[in-house]
């Protein structure tokens, strides 16, 4: 299913968003995939391409089978205190080709509120 319209349109966001993040090095990048169940989000370090961190809401609730903005809130203010522990106060936001609305917008607001910059 990887041939669908709307793949080949995220891929080209992704594409573009990717090439303009290219020339920042010195701050540690956040990347969000999201699903239909869950949202995951990783701490990548651009210098080294090592991940830091990596949060889900897949591993904060491992009850639900579903993620709704409020997870996403809450998977965002994990991701902030970890990132908070690695003594980083400024990233860059790689919303990876998704729109910023709804999960990937709460998910960027809980990590705001921890008062992280980007």
């Amino acid at each position: 299913m990887r041939d669908s319209k709307f793949e080949k349109k995220r891929e080209k966001k992704k594409r573009k968003i990717n090439s303009r993040l290219r020339g920042s090095f010195d701050r540690p990048c956040v990347t969000i995939f999201k699903s239909n169940t869950s949202i995951y989000c990783n701490l990548i370090d651009r210098k080294n391409n090592n991940v830091l961190a990596s949060v889900s809401s897949r591993s904060l609730f491992k009850d639900s089978k579903n993620c709704n903005i409020e997870k996403a809130t809450e998977t965002g203010k994990k991701m902030g205190e970890k990132i908070k522990e690695l003594k980083f106060d400024s990233i860059i936001f790689n919303r990876n080709g998704y729109l910023y609305h709804g999960k990937v917008k709460a998910l960027a607001d809980g990590i705001r509120n921890c008062g992280i910059k980007f």
